[in-house]
């Protein structure tokens, strides 16, 4: 029988996982499971571009890599449970499907609110049609928009929706400022400011605790009594790992799916996590595992981890070197970006102007016991260009000493 690797999930992740098993030297079978019916696409446009009608479906689309023409796609399927000592999977069809090696790459989900009142007019942005759905609603004459969560998703939504000409967008959050978590307190002034100017509002330091109206949502109730207006509501409150189908086979599923600094899971080298799901931990910081949610981790994750499965369904012994990425992500919002290299948010308590002003272009550097652990850049091509020149030097930096 010809062996065969099953890959879970056919987002980006599993794309790139099933390209780089081929660039690794797999030549058996590849088998690509996802819920989706569209091949992998591009999801970061979807709070812009597609959102704002600049992008079709067709230019969000990826294209596998020649070598990766002959691997089996199984869309609109879902896998639902794994029983990883047997080396089988279940799809929601009722059928099982027997592998050499698994590849973890379902990725994430966004989380919702758990608050009363009814869901019609509550949207989500993380599939194609969600954004599809939602464009139709902002395009609605007077629509009255909120959207609840200040972070990455939640302002690129505020901002393509001003941009749409929609009159009135609140983001409400119960931190005090946009983005403070992952940008800290002077960048997120920073941003606040740039967003008011162009017409967004904000509820800041106040919770969500309903919605108003019967069949469809008319109004957000907030913690401190007040309601605001809304006929479209946008959740974007952070994201759930899909994790649940891997449940009783004794993994640490805590928070997306811990792996060893090879990206294998539990302690099993013929299964491996990639992009969103995967906790791993990076010997370039502090080793503790965590999961990291930008755009060129799914690439990262899997052009390492194939190589260490490859490795062992060949029978070789030797270990790779350590996966020590250095995080990357960027995000446009009203013309402006924000672009970031390394950990900023491990240095947030030592963080440092290294260029501009935070009244206008910025580039802000974050550090660890005096070392540099992530620059970030607010405003123009330019800034964002100087940030860039930071990444080789994190890249140099040898690991801290414990």
């Amino acid at each position: 029988m010809t062996a065969r690797i099953l890959v879970a999930g056919a987002s980006l992740g599993g794309l790139r996982a099933a390209e780089q098993l081929r660039a690794a030297g797999w030549t058996g079978a590849v088998t690509v499971v996802g819920d989706e019916p569209h091949m992998p696409y591009n999801r970061p446009p979807l709070s812009k571009e597609v959102l704002a009608g600049k992008a079709p479906f067709a230019s969000l689309a990826f294209t596998p890599k020649a070598a990766a023409q002959d691997v089996e796609w199984r869309l609109g399927t879902k896998v639902v449970a794994a029983r990883l000592t047997e080396r089988t999977v279940t799809l929601d069809d009722g059928s099982t499907v027997a592998y050499d090696g698994l590849v973890v790459a379902t990725g994430v989900r966004p989380r919702r609110l758990r608050c009363p009142g009814p869901l019609d007019g509550r949207h989500m942005v993380r599939t194609l049609a969600q954004a599809r759905n939602l464009r139709d609603e902002l395009t609605r004459p007077g629509a009255r928009v909120v959207v609840v969560g200040a972070g990455f998703i939640g302002c690129e939504v505020a901002a393509t929706a001003v941009g749409l000409g929609v009159a009135e967008v609140t983001v409400v959050d119960p931190l005090p400022l946009p983005m403070v978590g992952p940008l800290g307190p002077l960048l997120a002034r920073a941003l606040l400011r740039r967003h008011e100017e162009r017409g967004v509002r904000f509820a800041l330091g106040v919770g969500v605790t309903g919605f108003e109206g019967e069949d469809r949502v008319t109004g957000v109730r907030l913690a401190d009594g007040a309601v605001l207006p809304a006929d479209v509501v946008v959740e974007s409150v952070g994201s759930v790992a899909n994790v649940e189908w891997l449940e009783d086979n004794g993994l640490d599923l805590s928070d997306g799916v811990l792996t060893d600094e090879q990206l294998r899971v539990g302690g099993r080298p013929e299964v491996i996590a990639v992009g969103d799901v995967a906790r791993f931990p990076n010997a370039r910081y502090d080793g503790v595992p965590r999961r990291v949610e930008h755009w060129s981790i799914p690439t990262d994750t899997a052009k390492h981890a194939a190589k260490a499965l490859v490795a062992h369904l060949g029978g070789s012994d030797k270990e790779l070197a350590p996966f020590t990425p250095l995080p990357t992500f960027w995000s446009d919002q009203h013309g402006f970006r924000l672009q970031s290299f390394g950990a900023p948010v491990l240095g947030l308590d030592d963080v440092r102007v290294l260029d501009g002003d935070p009244e206008g272009d910025v580039l802000v550097g974050y550090h660890v016991d005096g070392r540099l652990t992530g620059v970030v850049a607010l405003g123009g091509h330019a800034v964002a260009t100087s940030a860039a020149r930071y990444r080789a030097q994190l890249l140099k930096q040898p690991a801290p000493t414990s």
